[in-house]
């Protein structure tokens, strides 16, 4: 049984034409339909022509938008020794070694990202099964596993998200607040499209870019030209 849209929903669809939309336009557009009761996310969902099954068709990665994410983001930290107080004084939430590994395998899960040193991943590896379906495990890809944790906890802080496609090929990543402006959200949308040519898997073959979608949180769905996008110069 098909789900029935709410009034507030319905009402909303009948402003988005069945049509692409230039991203400015579309991104305006965005904000005009954020009528939801609490501060709403600009989401983007991007179709792209690969088969993530394949090896050589996985796209993860990470993108720093420039305008930051509007979120106050909670980055706790697994190390040892100098680099504890390393993580401390960059301003992580939460800093430990064995214990914090003990602690989230009781359940804490109060922060939004984990930077682990090389040296503890062995002992990080026996949360795969807690961290990896929250999208949280550290990796190396992701730049949640390095040495240079300052570096690290600064750049995510400062508004760098750790994205990749689902199995269907699909990238569905957050790139701002409904909030900002149009201008600042076509900022970090245009980040975030380079970001996915720049690490174009190399088995991907024919079209890569299908179809961009975006929205806020709790509405409808409002396509993207993406040649529009992609032939977008912003001002210097």
């Amino acid at each position: 049984m098909a789900k029935k849209l709410s009034r507030r929903l319905q009402e909303l669809q009948q402003k988005v034409e069945d049509r692409t939309y230039q991203p400015l336009d579309a991104l305006s557009l965005l904000k005009e339909t954020a009528t939801a009761k609490f501060p709403e996310s600009a989401e983007a969902h991007i179709r792209l022509g690969i088969d993530p099954k394949y090896t050589d068709q996985q796209l993860r990665t990470t993108v720093v938008l420039p305008k930051g994410t509007g979120q106050i983001v909670r980055v706790a930290v697994i190390a040892r020794g100098e680099k504890v107080n390393e993580a401390t004084n960059a301003g992580a939430d939460l800093v430990g070694s064995e214990e914090l590994i003990n602690e989230i395998q009781n359940g804490r899960m109060d922060f939004d990202r984990l930077i682990a040193t090389p040296d503890v991943m062995p002992q990080v590896a026996r949360l795969g099964k807690l961290l990896g379906p929250r999208g949280l495990m550290p990796s190396p890809k992701g730049g949640t596993v390095t040495f240079d944790v300052a570096q690290a906890i600064s750049e995510f802080k400062a508004g760098k998200l750790e994205f990749r496609a689902d199995r269907t090929g699909i990238v569905h990543v957050m790139f701002g607040r409904a909030s900002f402006s149009p201008e600042d959200l076509l900022v970090n949308l245009k980040a975030l499209q380079e970001t996915i040519d720049r690490n174009r898997p190399s088995g991907a073959k024919g079209r890569y870019w299908r179809t961009i979608y975006v929205s806020a949180t709790m509405g409808p769905s409002i396509q993207v030209d993406v040649n529009g996008l992609r032939d977008t110069k912003l001002a210097a």
